[in-house]
């Protein structure tokens, strides 16, 4: 946990932007595989961690935005328990830890809840994502579950986009630190990288860096050599020469915060050819997203700076034709890019995303474009300092969406399908780091995990 007064400060920041009425902040049960006491390893929401810090399940946290008063409700473990789990520490005192001196058993939060209803007071939620967690405030609310996410309140979601978005010093140490173990982890992977062996033992490799550092994948891993399909978590492939391995893959801190790094490996430990010149303008265009942005500029006009030198180098190849303001203008381009530049990241990978993504990444002056590729930018508005992001550009060959545009005639005129589809054996290919908006610029968050192709072939040949 981080110092008392950390916690402290944000729910007196959640006071300040919201003023009245009570927030109900939940916080994660545990989640069962098959029964009941075999269980998923726990992640505490991140919104209740983000205000208590307190990484134990079965918590629910009620703020008085207007007397001041913080009550934690749950309860502690029982002899049971700690015949089966053994001794864990108090409520109360981890509580106290957070600046929260007010605790009370979980049955005393109905009576709490009633009580705020009677009083016709305010109450906050935001919408949940876990189908327990609905169910919980359909039953303490008396709405039916369907109805509960109707109910969420946006006043609480744009106070939390608002204090979330910008990190603290100590958001900003502890995503360096999970960095550090992704390092450690992609540097593993690709000394797991050759021909003949199992996509498997390269995410093998990397869990047991995961658990020599006792932490948990910040998301479940990318690791395969069929890069065109942009989340496979299948890890049966063998690798053979001349493939491509694309790793999207990270850790998270001690404290929760998340990392997001992606490699492209080649399986014979050096780039070919043709490789070597997608993959060069794929880091060209990673760079200029990274030296584009600052505060004040929107992320979206970010993307379209690094699709237009995509598409510049990708119009030269002879991939497409016609004019680059065309190509990007039409959403041409998505056909070897259909998702977005990147996302913010903080306590989760894509940070805030349960709250909506419009909400996050979006506001009135720049709306959600409804262009395919474009439309799955996840963050758009305008960057701030403090801010942390993906960088995150791709080229990938999907044989269904070229044969299906092919078909359709669709941007026939900008898109040279013969070319492309000679292209469909190369996979797919996709550079991604963390960038904090500083400032005046931004700057590559981490230590320096090898991403040039001299870097990624010499780290290989270790």
């Amino acid at each position: 946990m981080f110092a008392e007064n950390i916690y402290i400060a944000r729910r007196r920041a959640l006071r300040e932007r919201l003023r009245t009425g009570i927030a109900l902040l939940p916080g994660n049960v545990d989640a069962p595989i098959n029964f009941a006491h075999n269980v998923h390893p726990f992640r505490q929401d991140a919104t209740f961690r983000y205000f208590f810090g307190i990484n134990r399940p079965g918590l629910v946290a009620l703020l008085d935005l207007e007397s001041g008063e913080d009550v934690v409700f749950g309860d502690d473990a029982t002899l049971d328990d700690e015949i089966w789990l053994g001794k864990t520490p108090s409520l109360a005192s981890e509580c106290e830890r957070a600046g929260c001196r007010t605790v009370r058993g979980y049955a005393a939060l109905q009576a709490a809840l009633d009580a705020a209803r009677r009083d016709a007071r305010k109450l906050h939620f935001l919408p949940p994502y876990r189908a327990a967690t609905t169910l919980e405030i359909g039953r303490l609310m008396g709405v039916a579950p369907q109805e509960v996410a109707k109910c969420a309140s946006t006043a609480l979601i744009d106070a939390l986009v608002a204090l979330r978005e910008v990190k603290g010093a100590e958001e900003i140490e502890q995503i360096e630190a999970a960095l550090v173990v992704t390092d450690e982890m992609h540097r593993a992977a690709m000394r797991a990288v050759r021909p003949g062996a199992r996509e498997r033992e390269g995410v093998a490799r990397m869990h047991a860096v995961l658990a020599q550092h006792g932490v948990l994948e910040a998301y479940q891993s990318v690791f395969t050599k069929r890069g065109e399909i942009l989340h496979n978590f299948n890890y049966d492939g063998r690798l053979a020469p001349g493939e491509l391995v694309v790793n999207d893959s990270g850790a998270t801190s001690a404290f929760g915060y998340a990392s997001d790094i992606t490699r492209t490996l080649p399986v014979s430990g050096r780039f070919d050819t043709r490789q070597r010149e997608l993959y060069t303008l794929l880091l060209e265009a990673q760079d200029i997203g990274i030296r584009g942005s600052r505060p004040g500029v929107r992320y979206a006009d970010v993307h379209r700076a690094v699709v237009t030198h995509l598409a510049g180098g990708m119009l030269q190849m002879g991939i497409f034709k016609g004019s680059v303001s065309d190509i990007v203008s039409s959403g041409a381009y998505a056909v070897v890019f259909p998702h977005g530049l990147g996302h913010q990241l903080g306590l989760d990978v894509h940070d805030m995303e349960s709250y909506g993504e419009d909400r996050v990444g979006y506001d009135v002056q720049t709306p959600r474009s409804t262009q395919f590729g474009l439309r799955s930018l996840r963050m758009g508005k305008p960057l701030k300092a403090g801010m942390v992001l993906t960088v995150e550009p791709g080229i990938y060959f999907i044989e269904a969406l070229i044969e299906r545009w092919a078909a359709e005639r669709r941007h026939e005129g900008l898109i040279d399908y013969a070319t492309l589809r000679a292209c469909v054996g190369l996979g797919g290919m996709r550079v991604e780091d963390e960038i904090e908006i500083t400032a005046t610029g931004a700057r590559v968050m981490g230590p320096p995990i090898p991403k040039t192709v001299s870097e990624i072939e010499a780290a290989m040949a270790d």
